[in-house]
């Protein structure tokens, strides 16, 4: 009898989820006005290094997100004179949700549920509310040689970015921003997962390029810039990045 209860209020839970995202996928690629992101820090260790940092964050650290996805957008022709919009709200006491990293279909999916309510709280003492919700995991490089993989989400037009907290890294922060906020509107990775090599041609920033290698630019959606059909290397910034067609075409930059 419980058992049954419960299957049916979780249905409709996720039949309410599905409805909101429908209406958040058209609102947000429809690029008829401009959307607004915000940028959530949030520390996650107790070191001294990652507070520091995060008090000295300021709006300028990710304003050249905002600056590259305009420009980009432009360039495939949206007319908006500020198509994003990407504020700093102050540091968050209390972090994210954590997903298990061999999580199953199930657990991913009461993640999301619980990610929604955490945003709900956030954004329940907001003003102004954003459209998207950016909660940024700084972690201090001295305790953590590698981070853990960030989830950009349409559905819940909210991501969970993993960034060091350092300036040295502030290049590579931006870039995974943008990548992360993109995958919010819908973009898909365009890399393999098992190698990390760019995919072809959809990864490439000049597919049409001869030679093909090496690439001059990387994608945004594939991280790495290509110099051969088996090497690539981390672009130094987003200068070095590009949103490709097949990118452009998922987020609604190009209607099909």
């Amino acid at each position: 009898m419980w058992k049954v209860v419960r299957i049916t209020v979780l249905l409709l839970v996720l039949l309410i989820v599905a409805g909101q995202a429908l209406d958040d996928r058209l609102s947000t690629t429809s690029w008829q006005r401009t959307i607004y992101a915000g940028a959530f820090p949030v520390a996650a260790d107790d070191s001294p290094v990652t507070a520091q940092y995060l008090a000295q964050l300021e709006q300028s650290d990710i304003e050249e997100v905002a600056s590259f996805l305009n420009s980009e957008a432009k360039r495939y022709g949206v007319g908006l004179d500020e198509p994003l919009v990407l504020k700093l709200y102050p540091t968050l006491a209390k972090a994210p949700p954590a997903l298990e990293r061999d999580a199953g279909v199930l657990t991913r999916i009461v993640w999301s549920l619980k990610l929604r309510y955490y945003r709900r709280q956030v954004m329940a003492g907001v003003s102004p509310r954003p459209k998207i919700a950016l909660f940024l995991m700084y972690h201090d490089p001295a305790r953590n040689q590698t981070l853990p993989h960030s989830l950009g989400l349409q559905r819940g037009l909210s991501a969970v970015v993993h960034l060091f907290a350092s300036p040295e890294q502030a290049s590579q922060d931006q870039i995974i921003i943008a990548h992360e906020l993109l995958h919010t509107f819908g973009a898909k990775d365009a890399y393999d997962p098992a190698t990390g090599q760019p995919l072809v041609p959809r990864g490439l920033a000049d597919p049409q390029r001869d030679p093909l290698y090496p690439q001059q630019q990387a994608e945004i959606m594939a991280g790495r810039m290509p110099l051969s059909a088996t090497e690539s290397r981390l672009p130094e910034g987003l200068d070095e990045e590009v949103v490709g067609a097949e990118t452009a075409r998922e987020i609604g930059w190009i209607r099909r």
